[in-house]
């Protein structure tokens, strides 16, 4: 299982791209910055996602220039083929995107982790700890349709509803709603407290098998025994739909749901502490790779496949000793490096591509 070919057109820098990936072992991207190493591993990430790990607008991967830009990938699942297609077309506005799986639009997010799972990590993968709980949730509810993809019904259905009852408050305008009004915003209160209640518990029962993955990751890593602990934190106590009630003067005034899974986080502690706040900046480091390593260990036991591995410049972000740690801790299966500089020694990549070549 695993990438077996990518083609790009008119993606970031690229007019023109194609290479074929070592199907069960380390292929590196080796060449200087600004020669589009980390443009590669968006576009694998933008297949398996229908997103990128380094914009919130898609219109950034159209190469300048132009208004078209093509992902293509082939995997294979054990004997079976799965083609990839992603193609963005930028507007006056905005860009859409259109995916295809084997030639036909995927139902949900869901549907592309079945085709092509994946970790990566970055050198920003540390805002996973320090940063805003976005983050947090982000990371969350990816790693849950990877390693439970019925859990993507329940996921979208929350989007919907919530989506559905902020229209109904923007439309509201911060004055006091009709009586079809309030009758309408109360049906989607009740059905956002049922699909929130089946998601909180999904994510519960997600961290509870974590948590005891990311210790171990992360003793690994920074030699150093320390409890981690990974809980999840409720934005609201009792009932939702009492809470969402509670919550109606501000919301009609914002214009949106203020309370709610969207609103929710994870707490990440060393020995009790504040991991966010208190933890240093190695610490953080270590407990965001023990966090994707972690992850990826989950999916493998749950769904028995190795997910594709994607690490972005990460060794030059860490010591010697914790990129060889980290050396060790790497599992097996096919995996994409980039880099500018040489590769720890531990490293054996089956093949190494010089980028700056494919801009020539």
């Amino acid at each position: 299982m695993g990438l077996h070919e990518l083609q790009l057109r008119n993606f970031r820098l690229f007019q023109e791209f194609s290479f074929e990936p070592d199907r069960e072992a380390v292929t590196v991207l080796l060449s200087a910055n600004g020669t589009g190493k980390t443009s590669v591993l968006e576009a694998v990430y933008a297949l398996a996602t229908a997103s990128s790990f380094r914009t919130s607008s898609a219109g950034d991967m159209v190469r300048a220039g132009t208004n078209l830009a093509e992902v293509h990938g082939v995997v294979f699942q054990r004997e079976r083929r799965v083609q990839v297609d992603l193609t963005l077309t930028r507007g006056v506005r905005n860009t859409t995107k259109r995916m295809l799986v084997n030639g036909q639009r995927p139902q949900s997010r869901a549907e592309l982790s079945e085709a092509l799972p994946l970790t990566i990590f970055t050198p920003e993968g540390v805002d996973i700890i320090r940063q805003g709980p976005e983050n947090r949730r982000t990371f969350i509810t990816n790693l849950l349709t990877d390693v439970d993809p019925t859990s993507a019904d329940v996921i979208e259905r929350f989007n919907r509803v919530l989506s559905q009852r902020n229209a109904v408050l923007r439309g509201i305008q911060g004055e006091w709603p009709t009586t079809s009004q309030r009758d309408e915003l109360d049906v989607w209160s009740a059905d956002l407290s049922l699909v929130s209640a089946q998601l909180v518990d999904f994510r519960r029962r997600l961290l509870n098998e974590l948590e005891p993955l990311v210790s171990r990751a992360y003793m690994a890593l920074a030699q150093n025994v320390q409890r981690v602990g990974v809980d999840y934190e409720q934005s609201w106590t009792g009932s939702l739909y009492d809470a969402l009630q509670q919550s109606f003067d501000d919301d009609r005034f914002r214009g949106h749901t203020t309370v709610g899974p969207q609103r929710d986080d994870i707490a990440i502690t060393l020995d009790g502490r504040d991991a966010r706040r208190q933890s240093s900046q190695g610490e953080q480091r270590s407990l965001a790779l023990a966090l994707r390593l972690a992850g990826h260990e989950l999916v493998q036991q749950k769904r028995g496949v190795d997910p594709l591995l994607l690490l972005d410049d990460v060794f030059s972000e860490l010591d010697p000793l914790r990129s060889e740690r980290l050396l060790q801790l790497l599992p097996v299966g096919q995996t994409l490096v980039t880099t500018a500089s040489p590769l720890p020694s531990g490293m054996s990549p089956a093949v190494v591509l010089d980028l700056s070549k494919a801009l020539a």
